[in-house]
């Protein structure tokens, strides 16, 4: 969320700042993009976390109903899924025993090694939009800074530097959590993500408003 209203308040601003070259406009255009954006992303986040503990719980029940009415073909399923694991024999059929002794282990079984699924908790819908949208408003915010403080022509240098930096770490810091390397993974981040924004400062410069008499 942070990354996303990181890069696209910065296009706005600077298509805002381009065009008009009034830093009052493009406090507020980018202010309002800035909780657009976070209630926006926020709310896709919550749609998101529904959907996918609506799904869970969909193929959970559909799992439930094909032990009730398949209950041989499932417990295959659950032999094949142990005998690519490498166990085998009496150790294998003490496994497969075992789980489907009990149908919700038989069924957490299946949803997670068959249909790679973990179980969302519905209630973690709020605390995600939440989270979500809290990081899109600082990100946000980040590029709009240098406008509150500095001439128009300065703070689009100044913005587009500050954003880069951030961008850079950011990129690092996931690069270091993952796998890559983090120089590499930061410039590429902080490159793409300051191209997509030029974008916007080129279109406001085609569309210049010219300055009232």
């Amino acid at each position: 969320g942070g990354q996303d209203g990181l890069v696209n308040v910065l296009g706005v601003i600077l298509g805002v700042a381009a065009a008009t070259n009034d830093p009052r406009i493009v406090l507020v255009a980018g202010l309002a993009a800035t909780f657009a954006e976070s209630v926006s992303m926020g709310a896709v986040a919550f749609t998101s976390t529904l959907a996918d503990a609506d799904f869970y719980e969909s193929e959970r029940s559909r799992e439930y109903r094909h032990i009730q009415q398949v209950p041989h073909l499932e417990k295959n399923e659950v032999r094949e899924i142990y005998q690519e694991k490498g166990f085998k024999g009496e150790l294998l059929d003490r496994i497969v025993d075992t789980i489907t002794a009990n149908k919700d282990v038989w069924v957490a079984v299946m949803m997670a090694e068959e249909h790679q699924l973990q179980p969302t908790n519905r209630k973690e819908a709020i605390r995600s939009a939440l989270v979500v949208g809290f990081a899109a408003i600082v990100g946000s915010l980040i590029p709009l800074v240098p406008f509150a403080f500095l001439p128009v022509s300065m703070s689009m240098f100044a913005s587009v530097a500050v954003t880069a930096v951030v961008l850079f770490g950011v990129g690092a810091y996931k690069a270091q959590k993952t796998v890559g390397h983090p120089g590499k993974s930061g410039l590429e981040m902080a490159a793409i993500g300051t191209l997509s924004a030029l974008v916007g400062y080129v279109v406001g410069a085609l569309l210049k408003i010219p300055p009232t008499p």
